[in-house]
């Protein structure tokens, strides 16, 4: 390795930054509450230098979010920008399963199927019942 020192700056900052939370304050509070770990021992200060291929795990609503720093960058960009500023490692979401599947079938019978099974298309002989 070369003899320059790493590139680091605040991790509340780059959270920021990176576009993971709206304000600076927000990011200092989720770092505060210790909820957000720095290759994988857990951060309690907003203050903390992290610099190029540390990997952070934080959540993020209700996912959890991993991702490696590959820049520190200057300044709060662009979306585009901010994205160039980690790599996501994140597991892919659960694909989505309707919670309360409609009920097909077994409803009440249409005019059409109700005279159908009068006539005994579905099983039923007339005279039946």
């Amino acid at each position: 390795m070369s003899g320059e020192p790493r590139p680091t700056i605040r991790l509340d900052k780059w959270l920021w930054q990176a576009r993971f939370f709206k304000s600076r304050s927000l990011a200092a509070g989720v770092v505060g509450a210790g909820k957000v770990r720095v290759g994988g021992q857990p951060v309690s200060k907003p203050s903390r230098s992290v610099g190029p291929q540390d990997v952070l795990t934080f959540p993020q609503g209700k996912a959890v979010r991993v991702v490696r720093i590959l820049e520190i960058g200057t300044r709060r960009g662009p979306a585009t920008e901010a994205q160039a500023l980690y790599e996501d490692l994140s597991p892919p979401p659960p694909p989505k399963t309707p919670e309360n599947p409609r009920y097909e079938g077994k409803g009440r019978p249409t005019g059409k199927q109700r005279r159908d099974m009068q006539k005994g298309v579905f099983g039923d002989e007339p005279g039946d019942a």
